[in-house]
């Protein structure tokens, strides 16, 4: 949950750019690393029902998609922590155990 915070900081801070490797020396795309970060923080989402399934994600990959479902994620509120002792100590506190079986249900179905 920390690396998921700082990476959403960094993104909203505009400094993408310290989250890549040095030995790169600014030798990247930065349009590209912006949407990875993005689709990274969709698939991160407080709620699983509203990350992408893999199949948006690879569209999203391909290069669609992906400004639609980001603009509609910026109006998705987030439960705020005012403290790492606020913090819940597993995946198992966030959510209800209803949707637990709901996502394992979802992620073993057709491939």
């Amino acid at each position: 949950m920390w690396f998921i915070l700082q990476v959403k900081k960094l993104h909203q801070d505009g400094k993408l750019n310290l989250m890549v490797d040095k030995s790169l020396k600014n030798n990247f795309d930065r349009v590209e690393l912006e949407e990875m970060v993005q689709v990274a923080l969709l698939c991160t989402q407080f709620s699983p029902s509203n990350r992408p399934k893999m199949s948006e994600v690879l569209r999203m990959l391909e290069g669609e998609g992906l400004v639609e479902r980001w603009e509609a994620s910026q109006n998705i509120e987030t439960p705020k922590f005012r403290s790492q002792e606020s913090f819940p100590k597993r995946y198992a506190d966030y959510i209800e155990e209803t949707s637990l079986v709901f996502e394992a249900m979802e992620l073993s179905g057709p491939r």
